[in-house]
């Protein structure tokens, strides 16, 4: 892998800002930290920020460490296993999302699971909700006319998203852009009927929820809002990927 490559890797996946040569902090206060390693697995699951128990009342304790432990895990352990078999340890995570199309399915669904947990744990946040502030908020006015109605779009994206994936805010060449995805894809892969860099990501596999809300998806979406990381996110927004 050149360093051109690394580097542009490393932006997406948040590894060593200071390496990276951006703005100062800013891939810190994106949280993508740890996730890859050279050691014998080049993917870890990552630990998480706070507790298991922190999301309560609005993520229940038993479904964060099964989600987290078991899914996240088992997805993680699948995606090194799938990059082994089909030789890409030199291949950075964003060229196989670019390329994925070309790659066995193994690639597209564990390398999806291994990214999109990773994103939803930074999205979330025991001292999250409230709203987004300055730039950001600027963004979302922008975009879509007020932060009121993006929440809406997304929410929505959420609700409607037919069996398991996930709801989106992406940012693109021409704004903010709310998606979803199902199964284990995301706006970086290039199958992806929206494509750009993810800001913030939910969980809409039941068993992100359903220990606690059963069938009220719209329930769990909307308990989301209490937990949302706006400084996560944020400082997503101010990163020039490539």
């Amino acid at each position: 892998m050149d360093k051109r490559t690394f580097l542009k890797n490393s932006a997406i996946l948040g590894i060593g800002g200071a390496i990276a040569g951006t703005v100062p902090g800013t891939l810190k206060a994106a949280g993508m930290l740890t996730a890859v390693s050279h050691g014998e697995d080049l993917y870890k699951l990552p630990e998480l920020d706070y507790a298991y128990d922190a999301m309560e009342p609005y993520i229940d304790a038993m479904t964060m460490e099964i989600h987290h432990s078991k899914h996240h895990a088992g997805y993680t352990r699948k995606f090194n296993a799938s990059v082994k078999e089909a030789g890409l340890g030199e291949t950075g995570i964003r060229e196989m999302f670019r390329q994925v199309s070309r790659y066995p399915a193994g690639i597209r669904n564990n390398g999806g699971g291994f990214f999109n947990h990773k994103l939803f744990w930074k999205s979330i946040s025991p001292k999250g909700g409230g709203e987004p502030k300055g730039d950001l908020l600027k963004a979302f006015e922008k975009s879509f006319g007020s932060y009121g109605n993006f929440r809406k779009s997304f929410s929505s994206a959420a609700a409607s998203r037919f069996g398991s994936g996930w709801a989106w805010l992406v940012k693109t060449g021409t704004g903010l852009v709310v998606t979803s995805t199902p199964n284990q894809d995301n706006p970086l892969m290039d199958i992806a009927g929206v494509q750009g860099f993810p800001l913030l990501t939910i969980d809409v596999w039941e068993h992100a929820y359903y220990l606690k809300y059963q069938n009220r998806r719209a329930d769990y979406i909307a308990a989301f809002w209490n937990v949302v990381n706006w400084d996560f996110v944020a400082g997503r927004f101010i990163l020039i990927p490539d």
